[in-house]
């Protein structure tokens, strides 16, 4: 089912340690509205959605991993020379101490990832309008990490991340257009 190529889907390069980056970056980590959140509930939605939607739904929420694993290597990079007491500066001394610098599924607050995260209510409309609402969510918080670094390594994959989410946007509009005229064609039988 899988080919995996050792890559990730954009090159993740960055100019230094920066642990207050790395916390900021955990929001699309494990965060509300982050890549985890957003692969889970397309690839959960996809058993409730008209066939005509079901390979989108599946090709954005794998991409999403493709992203998550991106968001996992620029936190990687930019902890990984940081000291303990580094970490403790910009509140990830909690991290540290219970992972090292081990990724957690938890958002920049340290707040953990639930599933509560995740949104499927079965009705076809209603859940690509949520899908489109975390794409344009996703796409706002790389805008403010883009913002909020001064990293032009870090802020290339951010700006690749963002585009992406407007690509899915865009992708899932597309997609409610199409349920729509499909429930508009009259049925006989």
């Amino acid at each position: 089912m899988w080919i995996y190529e050792k890559k990730l889907q954009y090159p993740v390069r960055v100019s230094k340690c920066d642990p207050q980056m790395a916390k900021f970056l955990l929001e699309q980590y494990g965060g509300a509205d982050g890549e985890l959140a957003a692969a889970l509930r397309y690839l959960n939605q996809r058993y409730t959605i008209p066939d005509k939607v079901i390979g989108l739904l599946t090709d954005i929420g794998t991409e999403e991993f493709a992203h998550l694993e991106m968001i996992a290597t620029m936190v990687y990079k930019l902890t990984k020379d940081a000291t303990p007491e580094q970490m403790r500066a910009v509140g990830l001394g909690d991290q540290y101490v219970q992972h090292d610098r081990a990724l957690f599924y938890s958002n920049s607050s340290g707040v953990p990832w639930t599933a509560a995260y995740i949104q499927a209510k079965g009705d076809p409309i209603a859940d690509l309008y949520e899908d489109i609402a975390a794409e344009e969510k996703a796409r706002a918080t790389y805008q403010w990490l883009i913002d909020i670094t001064d990293d032009v390594d870090l802020q290339d994959s951010l700006k690749f991340l963002r585009e992406r989410e407007v690509i899915h946007s865009q992708r899932f509009r597309e997609a409610v257009e199409m349920v729509k005229a499909d429930q508009e064609q009259k049925r006989f039988f």
